[in-house]
């Protein structure tokens, strides 16, 4: 099988911008041999990968044995900028001002009641005791949202990357919907998971704001980026670069972002579009 596009992406790609989960990575959570080689290839014919997750820079060890010449992945759908090969160094922040955030939580807490919340710091994440716990951050602080964000005098608090909203009940769409309309004007709200689980940031902060700074400092223009994605959170990314693939297994949104669609996550639709990049040059 091939991806259902017409063409390759437009000469010269200068940079691939990949998600990880749903996307890059098999459902098992590894990196196909097909997907290594093809990763590989591209760097050696001077095309940068860029790492796009939702994923915080302490859970990027998926990929790390697979980082070439530049070694930088964006986390937190945006929020950070970590360096791979200096053990997840964080080199840029786009926080959620604490503000915002105290508003996003008593505002949902108002309009969706149950909603539990997590808060993702640059120090690591805590949550809250309903929120369904993180088996792989055993250190993580266990309180209600306002304590766990709470400074003893202000601006001496971790920078806060996203906060994290849960509900056990409501529709993962109905959710992200009615987020964005009760307080879309304070902060960003995306979904990347199959349940109903909210990803906010910062007001105006997204995979594809903190992608087209990376780009800006190189000289790279939309035209020379190709990207790959499958949720909600992808859909600002696929929708600026210059040509854009959504995941055979994409959410609606996604695919109607992308300018393309390539093999769902498990046949390594990844690696057939970078082989067709690589072919065409």
């Amino acid at each position: 099988m091939t991806p259902a596009t017409d063409s390759p992406p437009p000469a010269p790609t200068r940079l691939i911008a990949t998600d990880l989960d749903g996307t890059l990575l098999r459902d098992d959570k590894t990196v196909s041999e097909r997907t290594i080689a093809a990763l590989a290839a591209a760097e050696e014919a001077g095309i940068e990968v860029f790492f796009v997750t939702g994923r915080p820079a302490r859970w990027m060890d998926v990929v790390s044995d697979h980082v070439h010449s530049h070694g930088l992945a964006i986390c937190a759908n945006g929020a950070a900028v970590a360096d791979l090969r200096a053990d997840g160094k964080l080199l840029t922040v786009h926080a959620l001002e604490r503000e915002a955030a105290l508003h996003t939580i008593h505002t949902l807490r108002e309009r969706a009641p149950g909603t539990s919340f997590a808060i993702e710091l640059t120090t690591g994440i805590n949550y809250e005791p309903a929120y369904p716990p993180f088996h792989l951050d055993p250190a993580a602080a266990v309180a209600v949202a306002e304590k766990l964000l709470h400074e003893d005098a202000p601006g001496t608090g971790a920078p806060v990357l996203k906060v994290l909203a849960h509900h056990t009940e409501l529709a993962p769409d109905e959710f992200l919907s009615l987020a964005r309309a009760a307080a879309g004007d304070r902060a960003s709200f995306t979904r990347s998971s199959p349940s109903a689980l909210l990803e906010v940031s910062g007001l105006g902060v997204s995979k594809a704001s903190t992608l087209a700074e990376c780009c800006a400092r190189r000289g790279i223009s939309p035209s020379e980026v190709v990207a790959f994605g499958d949720m909600p959170n992808d859909v600002e990314m696929l929708s600026w670069a210059g040509a854009s693939y959504a995941m055979g297994n994409a959410h609606p949104a996604a695919l109607a972002a992308a300018s393309g669609r390539t093999l769902t996550n498990n046949e390594d639709g990844v690696a057939v579009v970078i082989e067709r990049i690589i072919a065409a040059r």
